[in-house]
């Protein structure tokens, strides 16, 4: 176990932790603001990544499949918006798991149905398959510091847009009285549209960036969501600051308990025993912690005080 290992799987946790803030960021939006559990929201993954894949294999170029997918993406979101989502708003949340539960099943069906039950997989583009060599024995992936980048300036989009911009203080306003919001001359439903359309990019995003380091299938979103659920449960509903902060640290734990956990516990097991045993426990990590923060801060580490 060496110093460059370990700052290597640091350096992977914390692009996982960006991708899952990606995911993160507009489903506690959503949450916060428009008071709705929306588990399809993985699916979004999933079809940002079938998307760009799609028109990566039309244009054979990486980014112009990225430029075209993020406006298909905003646009499905706005869809999908006006045609089901708008009418459960006032719903209770069991309404509302349910029916978003439906969605996931509808839509890795239509993936299949319309590309088929294969797993699909992208390339990473020759400008970003080399690597950069960030100390003298640390070689690290330009892709992955890409995926880091894209991740940085998309959480100061979101922070620029939700606390310095017009539109911001309009969803904060619709947040916390949305009936008074919309007296006041806000069109909440146009509003809550785009804060839907917008949450559905970014997750649509993470799929775009993840597509080539993994294989594209149907349900790929499913356990990203798990854990963005856990973000959000661990940083606080609604807190754009809390979903980038505990999406790093659930990131960086998930990544170094799988590397890590196998090598000690390999102290005091046999090497089959750790290995199988390894993966479970690093999974527990998160989910422990959550519980421990649940305690001390039932609200999460930014979430607003109930009172």
């Amino acid at each position: 176990m060496s110093l460059a290992l370990f700052l290597e799987q640091l350096f992977n946790g914390f692009q996982t932790g960006i991708t899952l803030f990606l995911i993160s960021a507009g489903l506690t939006i959503i949450l916060g603001t428009m008071n709705f559990v929306n588990l399809a929201h993985g699916s979004q993954v999933m079809i940002g990544a079938y998307v760009a894949t799609y028109f990566f294999g039309l244009t054979e170029s990486f980014f112009l499949g990225i430029i075209f997918a993020i406006p298909c993406t905003f646009i499905f979101g706005i869809t999908l918006e006006i045609l089901i989502i708008r009418h459960f708003y006032n719903r209770d949340h069991m309404e509302q798991v349910l029916v978003t539960f439906g969605l996931i099943i509808f839509f890795n069906e239509v993936i299949r149905i319309v590309f088929g039950p294969a797993s699909l997989y992208s390339t990473i583009p020759k400008i970003l398959a080399n690597s950069v060599m960030l100390l003298p024995e640390l070689p690290y992936p330009a892709y992955r510091l890409f995926i880091i980048g894209i991740g940085i300036i998309s959480a100061l989009i979101i922070y620029v847009l939700v606390h310095k911009c017009k539109i911001g203080a309009m969803v904060r306003a619709g947040e916390n009285n949305s009936i008074i919001a919309s007296a006041l001359g806000i069109n909440i439903n146009l509003l809550f549209r785009l804060v839907f359309a917008t949450g559905a990019t970014f997750a649509g995003l993470a799929g775009m960036m993840i597509g080539p380091l993994t294989s594209i299938e149907p349900g790929m979103g499913e356990p990203l969501l798990i854990l963005a659920l856990v973000v959000i449960i661990i940083g606080g509903v609604g807190s754009i600051k809390g979903a980038f902060f505990s999406a790093i640290l659930i990131g960086i734990i998930d990544t170094l308990g799988r590397v890590f956990i196998p090598f000690l516990l390999k102290l005091f097991l046999n090497n089959s025993s750790a290995d199988g045993a390894g993966p479970a426990l690093s999974s527990m990590l998160v989910y422990i912690l959550m519980i421990i923060i649940l305690i001390k801060k039932p609200n999460g580490l930014f979430g607003k005080v109930s009172t």
